[in-house]
């Protein structure tokens, strides 16, 4: 869809600390193989912080730079995928409790690592159904810790990281105009990450830790490898053709695509080969020393952008989502300033 008087005031990312890829292959930790493949020199981790926890740091970041304040707050939307520090718990509401404490909807999305753009397009909608809204806090959290996750081994071709990430969506203004939304999901690929195992009674019932490539095995042994990658492929067409299209643009015009901190081969097989998409017109030289975050990668790679002036006014950013279930997401972002918080970073 095309997008019309909606803006990024602020972004914020929160990355603890970092571990690099060769010290966990020299402990064992990570297979060689699967970092020569992946091309990560680096994931982002927590020690000891949890996922709901950094993304209070990031929404404090994006409030200060957007100058959002409670009363300007109409939603809270928090994505993620992996457990967020407590049990049956509404994180969203701790995420309010600690940066805004005021009484708009808080709400949690879990579409894997599509969350954040699914947060986008929802904020879009909430804020542009009623005169009078003004903004929407965006986070995203994930910290991939055992026993349920192996950053290494749960899903070879793309380390998992430890972080958080922020935005404000506002009809206020802000440094970057958001042009167009697309959005689509196709559940007949859903089984690619359940695989065939029966369903259980409590979390982490089968497959501890969770590993992916088993599901994917298993899925493809039944309806053969042409039909996944084909609707694969078809599904991340569509949302990249709608929303250039929307925004009045073709591939070639964008100045940056802003991709899943996937690893370098899957990038390949994925983005660059099919679109024809240059790396040096993404941020995989940044992506590839913090690894996946989850729900979390298109706002930490644009907020990457802007911080350290690659992205200039005037640049167009198309920024790129898929996760399981499988839903994808694409959208275009117009860079109109160049903030103030930006410059002092």
């Amino acid at each position: 869809m095309r997008v019309e008087d909606l803006y990024i005031r602020g972004t914020g990312v929160r990355l603890p600390a970092s571990l690099p890829v060769a010290d966990a292959v020299a402990s064992g930790d990570c297979p060689a193989r699967v970092a020569a493949a992946t091309g990560v020199v680096s994931v982002a981790y927590s020690p000891g912080e949890s996922a709901a926890e950094m993304a209070v740091h990031a929404a404090r970041t994006a409030l200060e730079r957007a100058g959002g304040s409670g009363g300007d707050t109409d939603l809270i939307l928090h994505a993620d995928t992996y457990h967020q520090g407590q049990d049956l718990w509404p994180v969203a509401s701790y995420v309010q409790r600690e940066t805004l404490g005021n009484n708009c909807p808080a709400i949690e999305i879990r579409q894997m690592s599509n969350g954040g753009m699914a947060a986008l397009d929802l904020a879009h909608s909430y804020l542009t159904a009623v005169p009078g809204r003004r903004d929407a806090l965006l986070t995203t959290a994930d910290r991939f810790c055992e026993p349920g996750i192996d950053r290494w081994h749960t899903d070879p071709g793309t380390p998992y990281a430890d972080g958080a990430t922020a935005l404000v969506l506002s009809r206020r203004g802000g440094y970057a105009r958001l042009r167009s939304l697309a959005m689509l999901a196709d559940p007949e690929l859903e089984p690619l990450h359940r695989g065939d195992e029966p369903f259980g009674r409590a979390p982490f019932s089968h497959r501890v830790p969770v590993d992916f490539e088993e599901a994917k095995r298993s899925f493809v042994a039944r309806v053969g490898m042409s039909y996944a990658v084909t609707r694969a492929h078809a599904g991340q067409q569509t949302v990249l053709k709608q929303a250039l299209a929307d925004a009045d643009l073709e591939l070639g015009d964008v100045d940056w695509v802003v991709l899943p901190h996937f690893g370098r081969r899957r990038l390949q097989s994925i983005y660059y080969q099919p679109f024809g998409i240059d790396p040096a017109r993404t941020a995989w030289e940044w992506s590839r020393t913090v690894g996946h975050l989850g729900a979390g990668d298109q706002f930490a790679s644009l907020d990457h952008l802007v911080v350290s002036g690659r992205a200039a006014p005037g640049d167009r950013c198309l920024l790129v989502g898929v996760g399981a279930g499988y839903s994808w997401g694409s959208a275009v972002v117009e860079i109109l300033d160049r903030p103030d918080w930006a410059h002092a970073a």
